[in-house]
């Protein structure tokens, strides 16, 4: 079995990637520097799930600090992959506080590849996105399509990070993996994602703010899907980028009117105007996913949505609290 390193383990993303690897045997260390980007309880909650692992361990770290990294590793046994999922995340966040997204993005992402640079770690997987291929594209977008007209901070934070991957591939050889993931989303999923906010918002009887007149669409992919794709992207591939969604966008209004029957409640539907660092349509070609990684997503959005409503209402004694801003 394998030692893995994860950054962003209490994140969505990186708390069901550290899952899946523990529940296969191998073991996991995980980083977080547990910011206060959205309500920490989430966060808390997820790694109380990791905890019933014993070959689990966490520290509180933050990846743009170099030196408590090289600290905190000093004396540790041979790491077999870095899977890189910590983030600023969020389009219209980044717009107001560009700056603390490069700082994570870029700077953090540069610190970990100098680790396995330095640790001789020779893979590494790193979580994008798929708001690069921005609103000009044909659809569905593949690997190959341009990612030169980032439409926000955060996109092009992931730009530069993407950049900085291709660099330590060609100049020490580093085995790496890019994962453009798209629309992610499913239970104790962030609070800034249009899923958690819709199904809060109209169990509670809150206004559902919509930005647009909620006919972009969106490639909703389930969270553990996500997850079984990170893992399978853990093979030796030299350098690779991979999209991975659903590749069937939904309206943000069907998405709606499947959560009104699932609360059994209307939603008072307040629309706004569209941001301009959102995109019109994400969807993904993932034809290389399938190829390269045997990989398809195997979760229905009826069927995640049917999760998500439901650990909300498991957990809504302290979910309903969460702010969604």
């Amino acid at each position: 079995m394998s030692l893995y390193l994860i950054s962003g383990i209490a994140g969505f993303i990186g708390s069901k990637v550290a899952d899946l690897l523990l529940c296969q045997g191998h073991t996991v260390i995980g980083l977080d520097n547990l910011n206060k980007s959205y309500d920490v309880r989430l966060k808390y909650y997820r790694l109380e799930e990791l905890k019933k692992y014993s070959s689990f361990s966490f520290y509180e770290c933050d990846i743009c600090d170099r030196t408590a990294m090289t600290q905190t590793f000093s004396a540790r046994e041979p790491i077999s992959a870095v899977l890189h999922l910590a983030a600023r995340a969020g389009v219209r966040n980044s717009v107001k506080d560009p700056w603390s997204y490069f700082e994570t993005n870029a700077i953090g992402t540069l610190n970990l590849l100098e680790f396995c640079r330095q640790t001789n770690c020779g893979k590494f997987v790193f979580a994008s996105t798929s708001t690069l291929y921005g609103t000009e594209n044909s659809k569905p977008c593949h690997e190959a399509t341009d990612t030169n007209m980032p439409l926000s901070p955060y996109a092009a934070s992931k730009k530069a990070a993407e950049a900085l991957c291709y660099t330590y591939h060609h100049l020490h050889g580093l085995d790496l993996t890019i994962l453009r993931y798209f629309t992610v989303y499913g239970p104790a999923g962030r609070p800034d994602m249009s899923i958690f906010r819709f199904v809060k918002w109209i169990n509670e009887g809150e206004p559902v703010i919509v930005y647009g007149d909620g006919t972009q669409l969106r490639d909703f992919t389930f969270v553990d899907d996500i997850a079984l794709g990170t893992v399978a992207a853990l093979k030796n591939t030299g350098y690779e980028i991979v999209n991975l969604g659903s590749n069937r966008p939904v309206s943000i209004n069907e998405i709606i009117t499947r959560i009104e029957d699932l609360v059994g409640r209307k939603a008072q539907i307040d629309y706004r105007p569209a941001h301009r660092a959102d995109v019109n349509v994400t969807w993904a070609d993932i034809s290389k996913a399938s190829r390269l990684l045997n990989w398809a997503p195997k979760t229905t959005y009826e069927r995640g949505l049917e999760q998500s409503t439901e650990w909300y209402r498991t957990n809504r004694n302290w979910a309903s609290d969460i702010a969604t801003c």
